[in-house]
């Protein structure tokens, strides 16, 4: 009785298809922005005696080219929270000059 190739190919796929898999999920876990990186050290700033408190802003005044997320990102804001703290704001339509509120 002849082995076809069929034999020796198909647990070579499974190998291969496992290796893969593994790849993928181990670059998806690194760079998920929700896992900890246990080698990261605190940040050593405002810990001084004389470290001064930096205000946020309370609202942003829309520029030309904005988006609701490029807003939230560029003001370290929750996209959802800046859409829930501007009930009345259509994402599709923002107008240069606009105020939006942040907190």
């Amino acid at each position: 009785m002849a082995r076809g190739p069929a034999r020796f190919v198909a647990p070579l796929a499974l190998v291969a298809f496992g290796v893969a898999l593994f790849l993928v999920l181990s670059t998806a876990l690194k760079d998920d922005p929700g896992t900890v990186d246990k080698g990261a050290q605190p940040s050593s700033q405002g810990t001084g005696k004389h470290a001064k408190k930096k205000k946020a802003a309370k609202t942003y005044t829309v520029k030309a080219g904005d988006t609701p997320s490029g807003i939230a990102e560029k003001v370290d804001v929750p996209l959802n929270t800046l859409l829930q703290l501007n009930p009345d704001l259509d994402p599709q339509i923002l107008t240069p000059g606009q105020k939006l509120k942040l907190r």
